[in-house]
């Protein structure tokens, strides 16, 4: 990739782990609702992999970042080179009288290619 990157895609999704307190299943479920709302069969059809061509960043908003795999997050990513950023932010709700709290994890994903190829001068 030669030019600058442009961005292809921006999807956002939600995910929660209800009652296990679980950062991670939380993001990766977030990661997981986001991916599923987009389709990159545009890339193959402009003569482009991916795979390759294709640089994805994910920022995951919870209440505790530090309580993320990253690993694992990083790993449900099925094309590009990505990089996942872990923020404050999402949701905890308290459900004291059961002991537990329901993490809600938020999710953006951004996938970003070099289209100065199919760019007029």
């Amino acid at each position: 990739m030669s030019g600058k990157l442009d961005r292809v895609i921006l999807e956002t999704g939600s995910g929660v782990s209800l009652r296990g307190g679980n950062y991670t299943k939380a993001a990766c479920r977030a990661v997981d609702d986001a991916i599923h709302h987009s389709s990159l069969s545009f890339m193959r059809e402009m003569g482009m992999d991916p795979d390759t061509e294709m640089v994805v960043e994910v920022t995951i908003g919870v209440q505790d970042p530090s309580a993320v795999d990253v690993e694992a997050v990083q790993a449900l990513l099925p094309h590009g080179k990505a990089s996942v950023q872990v923020v404050k932010g999402g949701l905890n709700v308290p459900y004291p009288e059961r002991g537990y709290e329901t993490i809600i994890a938020s999710a953006a994903i951004a996938a970003f290619a070099d289209l100065s190829k199919f760019k007029s001068a």
